[in-house]
């Protein structure tokens, strides 16, 4: 039981898109204000999330789409 429920937590864990190695930040804790996107603003609340945005904005849109913050390592 122990171990199918350490396999269930590790699989969960491995499919979240929203939790990243190396950043303490989610996808929804820098989405502020909800609009599905990370503006360079919401992204100063992480400096590696900053320091990486203009590499993670494949679009050059100014905001980073979840597929854009999934990239992050």
């Amino acid at each position: 039981m122990k171990t199918t429920n350490t396999l269930l937590a590790m699989a969960i864990l491995a499919s979240s898109s929203t939790a990243f190695a190396g950043t303490g930040a989610t996808f929804e804790s820098l989405d502020v204000d909800g609009n599905g996107g990370i503006s360079k603003e919401e992204a100063s609340a992480d400096a590696e999330v900053m320091a990486k945005f203009d590499e993670l904005d494949i679009d050059g849109n100014g905001e980073l789409s979840p597929e854009e913050f999934a990239n992050i390592e």
